[in-house]
């Protein structure tokens, strides 16, 4: 089945923060499915899976719209009607986001109050999730896990006087569960804390240039530099599990890919989620191929039984 890839330009995004729609950024959205998928090699491999999952199962035609690089322009893409499916949404970015409410702490909580107000407020259905979440995370190499006994964040509280600890630069002002935020939860504060970007943070650690960094959970550097995360023992970072989303009216009129987007619920884990972000990242192998693949060795989890809703 024939596909588009529309890829966006810095002008086209200026354009979709306007009031004006785009016509053809995706398909026709009244008579078929068009996914939005972000710029990270996991919302592209999301919407892919999908995408390929929606191929499988049924007949409908499939646009993907790639490379929408936030959460509000995605947001605002399906608000236009440019796009139907949302290939990977995020629970603790859109709480805080485009629903502008307090972060929630229990995974369980803020998966029910982000469904129910993405159909209140949006007519969306916000569907469990693929069973990994994509957060904050303190991590360390595995052997200097082992030599000082470290599980949790808390066990850095003994240290905190030696570590060399590197953090993702935006995260030191950041309100809520940033470094202040941090201090007032766990009760310590580092004496050697260095803000670096994001993307440096693990071959810093790799490379024992520092002992500890704030990285993101599911990064595919983790598995591939042998690094252990810390449990947030005591939830500093709210959940950021991570669901496809769709609106109602694509679901009302192809009820199947009901089916098909619960068949997705808790197929993947973060360790999962990790390799294959590693594969997009380290290995460039291009997001389509690899949720190709991952899908056909799991034969579509055609036979997964799932619930109504």
């Amino acid at each position: 089945m024939k596909k588009v890839r529309k890829y966006l330009s810095l002008a086209c995004i200026l354009l979709l923060l306007t009031s004006c729609s785009l016509p053809g950024l995706g398909g026709n959205t009244e008579k078929e499915v068009v996914i939005a998928t972000g710029s990270t090699s996991e919302r592209q491999i999301l919407g892919y899976m999908v995408e390929e999952m929606i191929k499988h199962y049924t007949d409908l035609k499939v646009d993907t719209v790639t490379n929408l690089n936030s959460t509000t322009l995605i947001n605002v893409a399906m608000t236009k009607g440019d796009v139907n499916v949302s290939g990977g949404m995020y629970t603790g970015t859109s709480l805080t986001g485009e629903l502008g409410m307090e972060p929630i702490k229990d995974p369980d909580k803020a998966l029910k109050v982000v469904q129910e107000e993405y159909l209140k407020r949006y007519n969306r259905i916000w569907y469990p999730s693929f069973g990994f979440a994509n957060t904050y995370a303190f991590m360390v190499r595995e052997d200097y896990a082992k030599e000082h006994k470290l599980e949790k964040v808390s066990d850095l509280a003994k240290l905190k006087g030696d570590i060399k600890v590197g953090v993702d630069t935006s995260w030191i002002d950041r309100p809520g569960d940033g470094y202040q935020g941090f201090q007032e939860t766990y009760g310590f504060a580092f004496d050697h804390i260095y803000p670096m970007q994001i993307g440096l943070v693990y071959s810093a650690l790799s490379s024992n240039n520092m002992d500890v960094v704030l990285g993101y959970s599911t990064d595919g550097r983790v598995a591939s530099y042998n690094l252990k995360l810390l449990e947030d023992d005591l939830r500093l970072f709210p959940p950021y599990d991570c669901s496809p989303v769709a609106q109602k009216e694509i679901i009302d009129k192809y009820p199947e890919l009901n089916t098909i987007f619960l068949k997705l619920a808790g197929t993947i884990d973060s360790k999962t989620m990790q390799e294959l972000n590693r594969k997009s990242d380290e290995d460039l192998i291009e997001p389509q191929v690899i949720a190709q693949e991952f899908l056909k060795d799991h034969n579509y989890f055609e036979d997964k039984e799932v619930e109504s809703k």
